[in-house]
């Protein structure tokens, strides 16, 4: 009977260890990139001593209008891991639960699938209880005209020449 539990229980502890990459692996290429740009910000923050990993999305969306431009926007949640700041394979990683979530919120535009430099892609990510409902608008906001000020010409802005 032990060893039966035993084996029920590492069989449990793999399955959860599998799932913490599971949720990125599911997630498009174009969400992808905009989490890795978040991990990256949160990785150089000298605050942070744990390795943090995809959890969950909350909202998603984007908007193609054309000319393989897509502008994106990422509303999602890090968790820590058991697994020390700077890990490179994170398959063995566990998430902990004894540790705040990281509430981020990205946008960013991209041409061919690849992100764009300009308009600077926004990043915001805060510890799930200090975020304000000041900081989702200031997030939204920034975000809802990210398209707008771009700049971008298209060709409908196009005069020709004769």
């Amino acid at each position: 009977m032990a060893v039966f539990l035993l084996l029920l229980v590492s069989s449990g502890v793999l399955f959860f260890s599998s799932n913490a990459q599971g949720a990125y692996e599911k997630l498009p290429e174009n969400y992808k990139e905009g989490v890795d740009l978040a991990l990256e910000k949160l990785d150089s923050h000298a605050g942070i001593q744990h390795h943090f990993l995809f959890f969950r999305s909350i909202t998603k969306s984007d908007i193609s209008p054309g000319f393989d431009v897509t502008y994106v926007y990422h509303h999602f949640y890090l968790k820590a891991t058991k697994c020390p700041k700077g890990t490179v394979d994170s398959t063995a990683c566990q998430f902990r639960n004894d540790r705040p979530l990281i509430d981020c919120a990205v946008c960013y535009k991209t041409f061919r699938e690849e992100i764009e430099q300009e308009p600077k892609p926004y990043v915001h990510c805060v510890h799930k209880p200090a975020l304000t409902e000041d900081m989702k608008t200031t997030r939204l906001n920034h975000c809802n005209t990210m398209g707008y000020s771009s700049g971008a010409p298209t060709l409908l802005a196009s005069t020709g020449t004769d």
